[in-house]
């Protein structure tokens, strides 16, 4: 019987933020590509697009004008996925197979840049500290709202991951009820708060740090990682290393140390395969519910789906979808070549 051997041999990693496990098979990357390609667009964008709903001073879909916005800009989704009317509703307690109820939210959209060609690796850390400034300030307005118990701040980068509109922009989502990955993540950590009396993440992180397998960028303040239980191929999570739930405890020092990061991390992405790296990212924080949460450490996550070049997508398919997540490349192994990469964005040397 052979040695196990974590770099070559199939193996399962347990994810102990939602419970769930995630099938690991490294022996696979080395087999041939003869699936789908991606189509790259490698145009250059305008600074200004007359015809984008999202650059100042142009009309949006419902007819009302962008204002000349010089910074961050925040306006109400004109097809919004949350709706804020209150909904009369009796629920049926006997029901078993048919369960639904009202969900009542406020959707936003948040303009990272009055340049329509712009992403956040190309934008000065103080203009994307004006992206934090904004979060801050919306995390706090919308978790005032009596019936928001949920704020989720969230990008979706690049045409493949859905995204109608390259004008470099985010969304917020606020609801009432805590989404189901959340609600799995603040089960998980709670469970683990009340067996240790200490912070699951902060414990976690404190072990990458010694073993400096998965660790791709880090200041004084923040860590950018690949999860040891990583699923997406270039998977990677930041964490803050002050313990605090949520964004609005930043310091002012803990502000730029976070812009700095996004722009070391988002750098490095489109570096690698040297095109705008498409992903979904999300930050993850205390619920806005009034409630304590010591359980809770500020991170965020970043999901790209692209394996082995600008054009070759990983796919959740076939087991992915009836048996577990799987992955291919360790989580070693992409934290290797992320780190490699250089912290000067690859069109500046063009």
């Amino acid at each position: 019987m052979k040695n196990f051997d974590i770099n070559e041999d199939p193996h399962r990693r347990y994810n102990p933020l939602i419970n769930e496990w995630v099938l690991v098979s490294p022996h696979r990357s080395k087999r041939p590509w003869q699936g789908q390609n991606e189509t790259v667009t490698s145009d250059r964008l305008p600074e200004y697009d007359p015809t984008c709903y999202l650059c100042p001073g142009n009309v949006r879909a419902n007819g009302e004008v962008n204002p000349a916005y010089e910074n961050a800009f925040v306006f109400e989704n004109d097809f919004a996925a949350l709706k804020q009317e209150e909904i009369a509703f009796e629920e049926n307690k006997n029901e078993s197979f048919f369960k639904a109820q009202p969900e009542r939210g406020i959707s936003r959209v948040v303009c990272f840049s009055p340049k329509h060609n712009l992403t956040l690796p190309e934008m000065p850390v103080v203009a994307i500290e004006n992206i934090i400034q904004t979060w801050q300030k919306e995390y706090t307005d919308l978790g005032h709202v009596d019936y928001i118990n949920h704020v989720q701040i969230f990008e979706n980068k690049g045409s493949v991951m859905g995204c109608s509109n390259p004008h470099p922009h985010g969304q917020i989502w606020a609801q009432s009820s805590l989404p189901t990955e959340v609600e799995k993540t603040q089960n998980n950590l709670k469970d683990y708060y009340d067996k240790h009396q200490s912070n699951l993440l902060q414990d976690y992180l404190k072990e990458e740090l010694k073993l400096n397998e998965r660790i791709v960028s880090e200041n004084d303040h923040f860590v950018a990682l690949v999860p040891f239980w990583a699923i997406w191929p270039y998977e990677t999570m930041i964490i803050s290393k002050r313990h605090f739930g949520k964004i609005t405890d930043f310091t002012v020092a803990e502000t730029t140390a976070f812009a700095t990061i996004l722009k070391q991390l988002t750098t490095k992405y489109d570096n690698l395969f040297e095109t705008s790296f498409p992903y979904s990212s999300g930050i993850h924080q205390s619920p806005t519910d009034g409630e304590s949460h010591p359980e809770w450490q500020f991170h965020m996550h970043f999901y790209p789906p692209l394996l082995r070049s600008a054009t070759v997508k990983k796919f959740m398919v076939g087991y992915e979808m009836m048996g577990e997540s799987q992955r291919d490349i360790t989580p070693e192994k992409s934290a290797t070549v992320l780190k490699e990469q250089s912290d000067v964005h690859y069109k500046s040397k063009i």
